[in-house]
C-alpha cells in the first residue's frame, strides 16, 4: 500500500510539473496580434493585424478529425518537414475556419516574410497572407469538441444580432493551449464583421 501511495504521489507531482511548464511555456509564443476596440457582456470587437498564415485545408468539417489531421501535417512543416529542414517557432492560437471544409491556419512569426520561408514537402501546405480584419470574438474554457463549438457560434451570432452589428459568414475557431495543457483552457469564436 504504501508503494501505490508513494507511485501516485510520483505521478500527481509529474503532472503538476508537466502543467506549471505547459503554463509558463505560453508566456514565450508568439501571438496572433490585435487591439480590443469594444467590450460587451459576452464579447468583444477586435482589430487584427495582417498576418502571414501557414494553411492545408481538410475534407472534413468535423472538429475532432480536422484537428487531429491539420494539426500533424503543419506542426511536421513548422518541425523540420521542409526544404531546409529548418525548424520553425510554434505560434498561438491555432485557427480553423469553420466552414462545409476545414482550413487550419498556424501563424507564421513575424520575423519571416512569405518570400524567406522555407518551401514545405508537404504540397498540400500553402501559405496565406490574412489582411487587418475587425472581427468580434466570445471566449470559453476547457476541452472543444463539435458540440461546444456550435453553441457559442450560436450565442455569438445571437449577441450581435441583439446589438445591431452586421456579420460575414466568415467565422473561425481560435484554439490556445496545447492537447496536454489542462489547466487554463482559452478556445474562442471570431467572426469577420
Amino acid at each position: 500500500m504504501k508503494i501505490l501511495l508513494i507511485l501516485a504521489g510520483i505521478v500527481v507531482l509529474a503532472f503538476a510539473v508537466v502543467q506549471f511548464f505547459a503554463m509558463r511555456g505560453q508566456n514565450n509564443i508568439e501571438t496572433y496580434p490585435y487591439t480590443v476596440d469594444k467590450k460587451y457582456d459576452t464579447f468583444e470587437i477586435r482589430s487584427y493585424e495582417a498576418s502571414l498564415f501557414t494553411s492545408v485545408k481538410l475534407s472534413t468539417n468535423e472538429y475532432k478529425k480536422a484537428s487531429s489531421k491539420g494539426f500533424s501535417i503543419l506542426a511536421g512543416y513548422i518541425f523540420g518537414g521542409n526544404e531546409r529542414k529548418e525548424k520553425i517557432a510554434m505560434t498561438s492560437p491555432v485557427a480553423m475556419s469553420l466552414e462545409d471544409s476545414v482550413t487550419m491556419m498556424f501563424m507564421v512569426p513575424k520575423k519571416f516574410k512569405k518570400e524567406n520561408l522555407p518551401q514545405p514537402n508537404q504540397s498540400r501546405i500553402e501559405f496565406r497572407e490574412e489582411p487587418a480584419k475587425t472581427v468580434a470574438a466570445i471566449t470559453f474554457g476547457g476541452w472543444s469538441d463539435d458540440e461546444k463549438i456550435q453553441k457559442y457560434k450560436q450565442q455569438l451570432k445571437a449577441a450581435l444580432d441583439a446589438e445591431g452589428i452586421t456579420y460575414t459568414n466568415r467565422f473561425y475557431f481560435l484554439g490556445y493551449n496545447p492537447p496536454y495543457e489542462v489547466f487554463n483552457r482559452k478556445n474562442e469564436i471570431i467572426v469577420e464583421l
